[in-house]
């Protein structure tokens, strides 16, 4: 069986989008790349499965282009999409796409989530953006692999850092998520719902869009991110006896 560490990896990442009430029945998936061998290879989420009832062994592996490389059942449907921003943002290890309520909710209104609050800025750096609608012409040309295509426009236009900006909201449908591993990106599918629920409470208060000031978002995202970063502990290779 190929790939078999990260099919765990990504059966775990399918189980948890699950277990935190990301993807209702089986609207949702996750996936990982392994870019250590010949080719890049995918691991993804068969389409229409249960979550509690798959295992390893049904996750399907594709290349980069969509072809099935190894795996019975028909892949997520979404699998275009997802070998799209492997292609285009290859600092990510992992993929989920989710139909959580409140990020949805932001998505099909197509709006973006500002940064109202320090929450949001320890892990966007800057608003959650919302992709451009998609055209009928996309829609009819290739709808899953266009997907991917307006969420990485919308990047390459705010000239936004798929690592600082770890999530976008694709206009009148629903979230994805990513990260380096399949675990952050599932980590970062939860806040990033988190975050829209709590900005649409906060704006039913009259808060304004114009969020916390631009000083303090960007010391929050600093603290955890930047080259000083404070937060967490320091790794064991870079301790000190």
């Amino acid at each position: 069986m190929l790939l078999e560490s990260l099919r765990k990896e990504v059966l775990h990442a399918n189980q948890e989008i699950a277990r935190r009430g990301l993807a209702p029945h089986t609207f949702g998936n996750a996936s990982g790349i392994d870019r250590n061998g010949r080719k890049p290879l995918v691991v993804i989420k068969p389409s229409g499965v249960d979550y509690a009832s798959m295992t390893p062994a049904d996750l399907v592996v594709a290349d980069l282009e969509g072809k099935i490389v190894e795996g019975s059942l028909r892949p997520s449907s979404d699998l275009d999409t997802h070998t799209l921003l492997y292609r285009e943002f290859p600092e990510i290890g992992g993929i989920v796409h989710t139909h959580s309520e409140f990020a949805t909710s932001w998505a099909q209104a197509a709006r973006p989530i500002p940064c109202l609050g320090t929450t949001h800025a320890d892990y966007f750096h800057g608003p959650v953006p919302v992709t451009e609608p998609l055209t009928a012409e996309e829609v009819a040309e290739a709808y899953v692999r266009n997907t991917g295509a307006v969420i990485v426009k919308r990047f390459r236009r705010e000239g936004l850092d798929p690592i600082g900006v770890p999530g976008v909201l694709v206009a009148g449908h629903a979230p994805f998520a990513w990260g380096r591993t399949p675990a952050e990106a599932v980590e970062h599918a939860d806040v990033l719902e988190y975050i829209a629920r709590l900005a649409w409470r906060s704006m039913l208060l009259d808060a304004s869009e114009s969020g916390i000031p631009a000083y303090v978002s960007e010391h929050h995202y600093q603290r955890k991110h930047g080259p000083r970063a404070t937060y967490g502990q320091l790794k064991a290779a870079n301790q000190k006896a």
